[in-house]
């Protein structure tokens, strides 16, 4: 009986020694290739010179960076497989046969991607979102500095305003207050003023009823002197009257006599001339003012009888 094996993975029983050595020598073989295979076939990509720009000059657009496509990895060639051996039939029965479990395969190592080339129109567009929301930062703290700017000149002038309210109000109430104290002095003072007219009024009738009795008393006592150095004529008649006017010197002296209005009779007019010139000096008042009523000329009036 014979038994024909076509997998190289398959072991015979243990008095075959050589079959056995020869199938791992076979799967050694064949691991090599493969890791050798590989690591010999894998070729590195040429180094990539990228210049990268935190902005996009504004003169002249960027020059366009030659891309690099990754070559493909290549595929390791998968090695031949290994003919079949014949193994001489064995004398003895054999026993059945042990899946022999497979080798793991080795884990293939990859290599790092390579790295892609910048995209410049997304490095553009995010230079202008950025240079736009700087440009909206600075825009809006402007506008805040220009409220807070304005808030503050507000503030300001209704300050201003308020207090110059709170000036024109305190004039007004100075100036009220003024007026209503020059009203109130102005009452008082034309109050004291008639106060005063009626005092000097009171004093000036007083003071006339004063010089009217003065000047009456004097002229009594002028009229009794000169009454009792007349020498009337004989065979007078009734009581007659004369007038006549006397120039005096403040001293009473008399100057000079003048009838400015006769009795009738002349004996009786000459006989008064002669007494008030015999009178000489006339009783004045020592009162200036009632002595004005005599000097420098006094009319006279003259009776024989009182």
């Amino acid at each position: 009986m014979s038994l024909s094996v076509d997998s190289p993975f398959v072991s015979r029983p243990a008095p075959n020694i050589a079959a056995g050595a020869l199938a791992l020598g076979v799967h050694a073989l064949f691991v090599l290739l493969l890791v050798f295979g590989v690591s010999w076939q894998t070729q590195h990509p040429a180094p990539v010179m990228v210049d990268l720009w935190n902005a996009l000059p504004e003169t002249a657009p960027p020059a366009p960076v030659e891309q690099v496509e990754p070559q493909p990895e290549p595929v390791p060639e998968r090695p031949p497989e290994p003919k079949p051996v014949k193994v001489p039939e064995p004398v003895k029965v054999p026993e059945p046969v042990k899946d022999v479990p497979a080798p793991k395969a080795q884990p293939v190592v990859k290599e790092p991607p390579l790295p892609k080339a910048p995209d410049i129109a997304l490095e553009k567009k995010k230079a202008e979102e950025e240079s736009l929301k700087r440009m909206k930062a600075l825009q809006a703290s402007e506008e805040k500095e220009l409220e807070d700017a304005a808030r503050a000149e507000s503030e300001a002038m209704k300050k201003v305003r308020d207090k110059q309210l709170a000036d024109q109000k305190k004039r007004e109430l100075l100036s009220q207050m003024a007026e209503e104290d020059l009203m109130q002095r102005m009452m008082e003072e034309e109050a004291s003023k008639e106060m005063r007219q009626m005092k000097q009024s009171e004093v000036a009738t007083r003071r006339q009823s004063e010089l009217a009795r003065t000047i009456g008393q004097h002229r009594d006592m002028i009229s009794a002197k000169v009454r009792g150095n007349t020498r009337l004529p004989d065979r007078l008649q009734g009581n007659p009257e004369v007038r006549c006017l006397v120039k005096l010197l403040p001293t009473g002296e008399v100057q000079s006599v003048r009838v400015t209005q006769s009795s009738g009779n002349a004996a009786y007019d000459e006989a008064v001339v002669r007494a008030i010139e015999k009178s000489s000096p006339l009783p004045l008042p020592s009162d200036r003012e009632a002595r004005d009523a005599f000097v420098p000329e006094l009319s006279l009036i003259h009776h024989p009888k009182e």
